[in-house]
């Protein structure tokens, strides 16, 4: 197999790697020096849309529509676009063996690619419950969500189970936008989820208890607590039950799992100094090894704000990381210097006609505020989160871009507290008096 060498390789082709492309090509990078190697056979897209509007039975989203960068109000990296400027886009490529001292990545094919500098944008890969070798994981119409080739088979057995029965395993992020895509979708729908709400690593139980209530609203049955231990399937090997842990027995045409995700390191397993599950990396995303550079969801870096190695797995930082990777890499090769990464933690979500953001950390006690009457036209609330007298964290339903500014501007200035009844009372006028 022919050699390929490149002065820059980017691995991996989801949200991170295009917005490098985008960089590097902002900071004049010439034609035949980067490659971006991706195991999908499309260019980089805007991978939030595979959970929303790509699954939406009127006037769905699809690609072109939704290629980097457009999820940030950029231009869309259309194919030609990659081609004008001379960026190498190897799709359908898996790289099954990297070896970073000798600069090499092998693909499946058996294809050698040599770089002088590496980009790792690896990603995440879902949780599957067949790792867990639960009883008939493997039927037919289990579905997780990672890539669109996921949301396309998906798009099929909507289209074959129409009108069915769906049963959702989890409550986090893909728990609840499916959820309420399916329902959308008109299948009727349970969520099963072992913990006491949804969303945990996030919400408080007052926040969950609205979105919970919402969700029962709209015709959602939601049984917490349990866990799926089994699934039978019928002679076609279709999925039909679920079995759960507390004895139930759900009927089922389509069961979609998201059960969460693990970072795409094992490739550089024993190369490169990891810390808390991800590659570890200084602020300008550069691992211990020269060279090599790790962004988004696989990277451990240092979030300055709360002065802490972490590791996040959201749409917002593999942007922002990957910006300022190439930033770093050319400031370095023109003796220059970049500033430091000083990310503000933040999540948002859309169902249904609701719309949250929250910026910061979810740490220390917290307040509730507004209007959460599940049955409100349009409810409008949110949380703070209080450490050491200062806010910390700020959640928001159903803001203005205004109001949504204002709780970022908060969660990064972190303004003492002194009176926690007062801050409930004053609610979202605090941050917006900031």
């Amino acid at each position: 197999m022919a050699e390929k060498s490149f002065k820059y390789v980017i691995v991996g082709g989801g949200v991170s790697a295009g917005y490098a492309a985008r960089e590097f090509a902002k900071q004049g990078v010439k034609p035949g020096e980067l490659a971006i190697i991706s195991k999908e056979a499309v260019a980089p897209y805007e991978r939030p849309a595979l959970s929303k509007a790509y699954l939406f039975p009127e006037s769905p989203a699809r690609l072109p529509g939704f290629h980097v960068c457009v999820g940030s109000g950029g231009e869309r990296l259309l194919l030609e676009w990659y081609k004008e400027k001379g960026i190498e886009l190897i799709l359908s490529t898996e790289i099954v063996k990297a070896d970073l001292a000798a600069k090499t990545l092998i693909s499946a094919a058996g294809e050698t690619f040599k770089y002088e500098i590496l980009v790792i944008a690896t990603g995440s890969s879902v949780i599957r419950l067949t790792d867990f070798g639960v009883q008939g994981a493997d039927a037919k119409n289990i579905f997780y969500l990672r890539e669109i080739d996921d949301a396309d088979k998906l798009i099929e057995a909507f289209k074959a189970k129409k009108n069915g029965k769906a049963v959702i395993v989890g409550g986090g992020y893909i728990g609840l936008e499916l959820g309420a895509v399916l329902k959308i979708n008109n299948f009727d729908v349970s969520m099963v989820y072992p913990e006491p709400w949804c969303m945990p690593r996030l919400f408080t139980a007052g926040i969950a208890a609205f979105y919970e209530a919402y969700y029962e609203n709209k015709g959602i049955k939601i049984i917490k607590g349990t866990v799926a231990t089994g699934f039978t399937a019928d002679s076609n090997g279709e999925v039909k039950e679920v079995k759960l842990k507390d004895g139930r027995v759900l009927e089922a045409d389509i069961v979609v799992v998201g059960v969460g995700g693990r970072p795409l390191t094992t490739l550089f397993k024993g190369q490169v100094e990891e810390e808390k599950g991800g590659i570890k990396t200084d602020s300008f995303f550069k691992t211990s090894v020269p060279g090599v550079y790790a962004v988004g969801d696989v990277a451990t870096f240092p979030l300055k704000l709360y002065n802490e190695l972490r590791r996040v797995e959201h749409v917002d930082h593999a942007r922002k990381s990957a910006e300022q990777a190439v930033k770093a890499i050319k400031a370095c090769e023109e003796g220059k210097t970049v500033e430091e990464y000083d990310y503000l933690p933040y999540f948002y979500s859309r169902s249904f006609d609701l719309s949250w953001q929250f910026y910061g950390d979810n740490v220390g006690d917290t307040v509730l505020f507004g209007d959460n009457d599940p049955a409100s036209a349009k409810p409008k609330f949110g949380s703070y989160w209080i450490k050491d007298g200062k806010i910390f964290g700020a959640f928001l339903e159903g803001g203005t871009p205004e109001e949504n500014k204002a709780i970022a501007k908060v969660a990064r200035v972190q303004p003492p507290v002194e009176n926690l009844d007062l801050l409930t009372k004053d609610g979202l006028s605090f941050a917006c008096k900031i």
